[in-house]
């Protein structure tokens, strides 16, 4: 049975979240906003009293001043029985692709299980062997689909239903605001960058997407807590906000990269093009060394809204083209109102399939470009010259039933949607 009500913590002072979800901060300014780690911070982590806590976390998981929510509970004498480290490891010193290890962590000595693409057995006996009653998960998302944190989030709460463990969600803001975009998951194309049936873009904090995983797919059975953000609403995006900014991994170094990656990460299904890895503008730039301006011109003839493209040339350190002269453009967010990161990546993609060094890149026997965009319609459209528009157009019915799919689980105002919560919980569970 799914539970989607939303409560109030007895006893804990909540900020109402801004009714006006269309509104920026005015100019020079920004909307103070509390994380779900201030606010349990704030009450002397009154939640956690009394249970033995798993903490999944990596460097994002951080307040205001910068300091780690497991050395604070450390320090606060909270009892944490281990710690639990996604891709690029709980202290974040790995590369795409890599995880640190299982070991003890320097700073306060507790055991820092690896938990990449851990799958549910093993989730369930790390959590098992830690002897944890509650699981506490903090990390920035940027709001793709492929990024895998998510997935992290799910498997762990699958994992904590299964042994009946509680499991808070510290909310932070989407940095990429409220809206959703782009395509959706389709059976036969899931894999470790896109997992479960959601848009490309989803537009959630992690907060809502725990309770959308707890209502859609886990039955209600995870008995979850979301500790909600103040401050927050659809329409800010992570420059709106004083929310400290850690990069969540290598290659999403700014709050800008986040702005173009649910669009610009589909480069990474090209084996022609570089998405930037190796630079110091990774998913901004992008380009080949078989391009050169006209292809930048004729995306640029385009008249994308809130974007313009810069002439651009770089030279990658790692990753694809390895110190080999690329030739393409850097991608300028100029107006976040009317941008669509998926829909300018689309027509980048409709353009470069016009350059004879343009090809597809095969991960074995599969497209990559399938399994970023859920499907094999993205890469057949644009192969048989679809234009833009046509692409993206095929796939606004299941954006919006996801869009109305979604809004049971919503914690904060979208543009156009009714008010969110300002509690400092929202619980869901069997």
């Amino acid at each position: 049975m799914r539970r989607r009500s939303v409560f109030t913590v007895a006893g804990l002072a909540a900020v109402s979240v801004p009714a006006a979800a269309d509104a920026s901060p005015p100019a020079g300014t920004r909307a103070r906003v509390r994380t779900g780690m201030d606010r349990l911070a704030a009450s002397g982590w009154d939640r956690l009293k009394g249970s033995r806590v798993g903490v999944v976390s990596n460097p994002t998981g951080v307040d205001r001043d910068y300091r780690h929510l497991v050395d604070r509970m450390h320090e606060d004498g909270v009892t944490i029985g281990g710690v639990f480290g996604p891709e690029h490891g709980f202290r974040g010193s790995a590369q795409a692709g890599g995880s640190e290890g299982t070991g003890v962590d320097a700073r306060t000595g507790l055991t820092v299980y690896d938990a990449y693409l851990a799958s549910l057995e093993k989730w369930m006996s790390m959590f098992t062997a830690s002897a944890v009653r509650t699981v506490v998960f903090d990390i920035q998302d940027v709001g793709a689909r492929f990024y895998t944190y998510i997935y992290t989030l799910y498997d762990s709460m699958a994992a904590a239903a299964r042994l009946g463990l509680r499991y808070v969600v510290l909310d932070r803001p989407n940095p990429i605001g409220g809206r959703a975009h782009g395509p959706m998951m389709t059976d036969g194309y899931t894999s470790g960058v896109g997992r479960l049936k959601i848009v490309q873009q989803h537009g959630l904090t992690v907060g809502e997407l725990a309770r959308f995983y707890n209502g859609e797919f886990l039955s209600g059975a995870v008995n979850l807590e979301v500790i909600t953000c103040t401050g927050w609403h659809g329409g800010l995006h992570a420059s709106d906000t004083d929310v400290p900014w850690v990069l969540p991994s290598p290659n999403m170094p700014t709050p800008d990269t986040a702005e173009v990656y649910p669009g610009t990460g589909m480069v990474e299904g090209v084996s022609a093009l570089s998405e930037g890895r190796g630079t110091t503008r990774p998913f901004e730039l992008i380009g080949g060394p078989g391009f050169d301006h006209r292809w930048g011109d004729r995306v640029a003839a385009h008249g994308l809204p809130g974007v313009e493209f810069r002439e651009a040339y770089f030279t990658p350190t790692f990753n694809k083209f390895t110190n080999v002269l690329c030739a393409g453009v850097e991608v300028k967010v100029t107006g976040r109102a009317g941008f669509d990161p998926i829909r300018t990546a689309v027509a980048m993609l409709v353009e470069a399939r016009k350059e004879p060094a343009f090809s597809w890149r095969l991960d074995g026997t599969r497209h990559w470009i399938d399994l970023l965009t859920g499907s094999a319609r993205l890469r057949t459209m644009i192969d048989a010259g679809a234009t833009p528009a046509e692409v993206t157009g095929a796939w606004a019915a299941e954006l919006a039933a996801f869009e109305k799919q979604r809004r049971p689980y919503l914690l904060y105002p979208r543009p156009s949607s009714p008010t969110g919560s300002g509690s400092l919980g929202a619980r869901s569970g069997s």
